[in-house]
């Protein structure tokens, strides 16, 4: 634990895959062709509490969807880059707008259209219902799954790690 918490404390960038990663994989369509998608309210709020303390947050995601949209702008997510099915020139795009390297960059996959990017990455996160494979090539794996706290639990594995964490919930108190 004490190399993740060193890896962890390096990053500026956490990048988030969103299907199977924010949400639970599930897709449900309606008879008119619009997508829903579920969000774990503590996800949101996890990333909301990491991008207080200087931490860039961004998604990269295969499908496209205005809920994503929407949801990314209700969390203040600005980079947000969808319909990305070759997720590594979004990466290399990102990281270059931000001055940031790919080693303090963290990424969250669960299948294996994310492993172009998470074996270039500083910190490679896979959720805990994630692909074997992703799982092997991966840093830390989270407790929780996609779409199920999963997100919450890089977010505060960063803010413990950036020496954050503490002082934040004890805020609620």
């Amino acid at each position: 634990m004490i190399d993740i918490l060193e890896k962890a404390a390096r990053i500026r960038l956490l990048i988030f895959d969103v299907d199977g990663v924010l949400t639970d994989g599930s897709l449900f369509l309606g008879d008119d062709g619009q997508e829903y998608k579920a969000f774990n309210s503590r996800d949101g709020h996890g990333i909301k509490m990491l991008q207080k303390y200087g931490v860039t947050v961004g998604i990269i995601t295969g499908r496209s969807s205005q809920v994503v949209e929407h949801r990314m702008k209700n969390l203040g997510v600005t980079h947000v880059y969808q319909g990305k099915l070759e997720k590594l020139p979004a990466f290399e795009e990102l990281i270059a707008s931000l001055g940031v390297s790919a080693e303090q960059t963290a990424y969250v996959g669960d299948d294996v259209v994310d492993l172009p990017v998470m074996s270039r990455v500083g910190l490679a996160i896979a959720v805990q219902d994630a692909h074997p494979l992703v799982v092997h090539h991966s840093h830390w794996q989270t407790p929780h799954g996609g779409g199920r706290g999963a997100a919450r639990d890089v977010c505060e594995l960063i803010m413990e790690a950036h020496g954050v964490l503490q002082r934040e919930l004890d805020s609620y108190l």
